[in-house]
């Protein structure tokens, strides 16, 4: 049987024209070198290097892989971040798989088939490189624990990495790396803007949920509570703006959730969101959304972007934890994403995926579409070295040797201060609590 064209479906690796050999049916060899050597035999490269999607082991579309939080000495410029987290879930857990189903879901995207038609550009192929950096070892144990793993692997990952000189700005600042996280619940989002505080200054945050995720601790009312307890997927961005790491220019989109009462709402006021609801996008249509984040959002400041899958109907994305019917069609949030690719986004999430739930690979699919409208958008935006405002490498550990340098210590000092300042910021607000109960 004669094979004209059999597509090599990973970067790096050409196309070659392969025939069967007439004396034998079984044999098929390359004619790659025809032109320049017929006697030459082929590569072990080209007779083996390529695989079709369902073939190798499993990176985002089929991306190079590097253990970044070990590899200090390679340059890139894009990247995807597992973050295997979800004992901050409050329902439904499982979303620590999500990095996986994601990757699984997405072995038909390749460098070879990356061509975004909407804007025009292969994301895999442009001037940035883009790698897979396998997972955050996140200990599934101890939370305390797990947001300090998190919190210091951002800082890890976004001071002490480079993107290459093909990222440069015109201010010739190399931007540092930007990552899309696989989740991984909701809460993975604080310890990456955490990182990115230090670097962009206050961040807008643009997120797509079907919950506000603004909820005070009080809103889960227990006996047994503890400080951890108030950090969960429902609470990360109440205490993003806590720690003063978001700008006044905060988007929902997508929002349907029930509420404790209407003061969710004057909650999420005081937090400087503007709310677009799932209704909208259907009564007042997708321009009316489109409109409406651009308007809030300015193009030319550091911008978080943020997805739950919940956002989409349970429909699309039953494998979740925390499910409202009443959600967007796929296809609205991927036109939304693509229309909006005018801001800055300097880190973004698809979290809440947990593939126990899911059916057909339906939701981790719509994830990792997700991921690659990001990831083009990213690129199409180009370089953000303009926006950077400190790139000086912070601790990842607390300094206890009797060695350590000037700077090292006031640094250290610096950051005990903040946090004695953030405890007392709290001991006052329950002590006026106290007072207004009297």
């Amino acid at each position: 049987m004669l094979m004209k064209f059999l597509p090599l479906l990973v970067a790096g690796v050409a196309c070659a024209r392969l025939h069967s050999n007439p004396s034998s049916p079984n044999l098929i060899y390359s004619d790659m070198k025809a032109e320049s050597d017929e006697n030459s035999e082929p590569t072990l490269e080209e007779m083996w290097g390529g695989y079709w999607p369902f073939q190798g082991i499993n990176t985002f579309a089929h991306l190079e892989d590097h253990k970044c939080l070990i590899d200090k000495d390679t340059n890139y410029d894009l990247a995807v971040i597992g973050v295997p987290f979800d004992t901050a879930t409050s329902y439904r857990p499982g979303a620590r798989f999500g990095p996986r189903a994601i990757r699984a879901a997405s072995q038909r995207q390749t460098s070879l088939r990356g061509y975004n038609q909407r804007a025009g550009i292969n994301p895999y192929t442009s001037w940035a490189k883009v790698i897979d950096c396998g997972d955050i070892p996140v200990t599934p144990m101890d939370n305390a624990l797990a947001f300090k793993q998190m919190s210091k692997a951002f800082e890890e990952l976004l001071h002490r990495r480079n993107g290459t000189s093909s990222g440069k700005a015109a201010n010739d600042i190399i931007t540092p790396p930007r990552y899309v996280a696989l989740g991984g619940d909701h809460s993975v989002l604080l310890p990456h803007i955490r990182a990115l505080h230090k670097i962009y200054g206050k961040l807008n945050i643009l997120h797509f949920d079907a919950h506000l995720d603004t909820w005070a601790p009080d809103k889960y009312p227990s006996f047994w509570h503890s400080d951890q307890s108030e950090l969960n997927h429902g609470s990360m961005l109440w205490k993003a703006h806590e720690e003063g790491l978001t700008t006044t220019h905060n988007v929902h989109a997508g929002l349907r959730t029930k509420l404790s009462g209407l003061e969710d709402y004057e909650d999420d006021d005081n937090q400087s969101f503007t709310r677009i609801m799932a209704d909208d996008i259907w009564i007042d249509g997708v321009k009316s959304v489109i409109d409406k984040i651009l308007k809030v959002i300015p193009a030319n400041t550091p911008t978080y972007l943020s997805i739950d899958i919940d956002v989409l109907d349970p429909a699309f994305g039953s494998g979740t934890g925390t499910q409202e019917p009443g959600g967007w069609l796929p296809r609205e949030l991927l036109h939304v994403l693509r229309s909006i690719d005018s801001l800055s986004i300097v880190g973004a999430d698809i979290v809440e995926v947990s593939p126990a739930f899911d059916n057909a690979e339906i939701t981790a699919t719509n994830g990792a579409q997700v991921a690659f409208e990001i990831l083009t958008s990213m690129v199409k935006k180009g370089p953000l070295g303009e926006l950077v405002v400190d790139r000086l490498p912070k601790p990842v550990v607390e300094i206890f040797h009797a060695d350590a340098d000037k700077t090292e210590i006031d640094f250290a000092i610096e950051e005990k201060l903040k946090e004695l300042q953030i405890m007392k910021e709290k001991v006052m607000k329950e002590i006026e609590s106290m007072r207004n109960q009297v």
